[in-house]
C-alpha cells in the first residue's frame, strides 16, 4: 500500500510517520502531485496558522490536487480545518471540501476555573460513527491542541465536549479528517489510524 503524507508549511509530520511506523506501514513525505494523485491512501497532517498556509496551498497549486483526490485522504488537526469552507483564523476561505465553519473558542466568562484556551489534553470522543471509528471507540480519549474548533454540522463524525459540543471528527465522502491528534493518542489513536489505512 502507497501512503503518501503531503509535505507543506506545516509543522508536526515526522509524528506521523512515526505512528505508521509503529503499525508497520511506511509512508512517503511530499508535495509531488503526481505522487500524492497515485497514493493508495494520503494524509494531511499539520500544525500551524490557517491563512498562511492556504496561501502557500495555493500558490503551490496543492489546493487543487487535494479537493480533487478520490482516494481516502485524512485530514489531522490544522489539516482538518484547511479542508473546511471558512476559518476564523486569519479571515480566509479555505478548501471547502467540509461545508463547516473553523471558529475560535471564546471562554464563557471571567471566572472559568480551569478552562483555558489553546484546548489542551486529553478528551473524549461520542458520538462516533464508522468507517472511521468502530464502536468499541465510544467515550475513548485522545489527545488535543488546538484554539479553533470546527461547528457541529452535518459531516460531522464525532464529537467532543469543550466549553461546547464541537465536531472532533468529520466524513464525507473519501475525505476523513480529525481535530486530535491519533499520532498521539496511543493505542486508541493507532486504532483509529489502522481503520483508515484499512479503508
Amino acid at each position: 500500500m502507497k501512503i503518501i503524507i503531503i509535505k507543506y508549511n506545516a509543522g508536526n509530520i515526522r509524528s506521523v510517520t512515526n505512528a505508521l511506523a509503529r503499525l508497520g506501514y511506511e509512508a512517503e513525505i511530499t508535495a509531488d502531485p503526481r505522487k500524492i494523485k497515485e497514493a493508495d491512501k494520503v494524509i494531511f497532517p499539520g500544525v500551524g496558522e490557517a491563512s498562511t498556509t492556504m496561501a502557500y496551498l495555493r500558490e503551490t497549486g496543492l489546493d487543487e490536487v487535494i479537493t480533487n483526490l478520490k482516494q481516502p485522504v485524512l485530514g489531522i488537526c490544522l489539516g482538518m480545518q484547511l479542508m473546511c469552507k471558512h476559518s476564523e483564523e486569519g479571515d480566509v476561505d479555505c478548501l471547502g471540501i467540509f461545508d463547516e465553519q473553523v471558529k475560535k473558542f471564546q471562554l464563557p466568562g471571567p471566572n472559568v476555573g480551569n478552562i483555558k484556551i489553546p484546548h489542551m489534553g486529553w478528551n473524549k470522543i461520542t458520538n462516533v460513527n464508522l468507517p472511521l471509528f468502530d464502536k468499541s471507540l465510544e467515550g475513548e480519549y485522545v489527545y488535543f491542541v488546538h484554539s479553533f474548533y470546527v461547528a457541529m454540522g452535518d459531516d460531522t463524525a464525532a464529537t467532543t465536549e469543550y466549553i461546547h459540543p464541537y465536531s472532533s471528527a468529520l466524513h464525507k465522502g473519501n475525505f476523513y479528517a480529525t481535530q486530535f491528534h491519533p499520532e498521539k493518542s496511543g493505542s486508541v489513536g493507532e486504532r483509529i489510524l489502522s481503520n483508515f489505512l484499512m479503508l
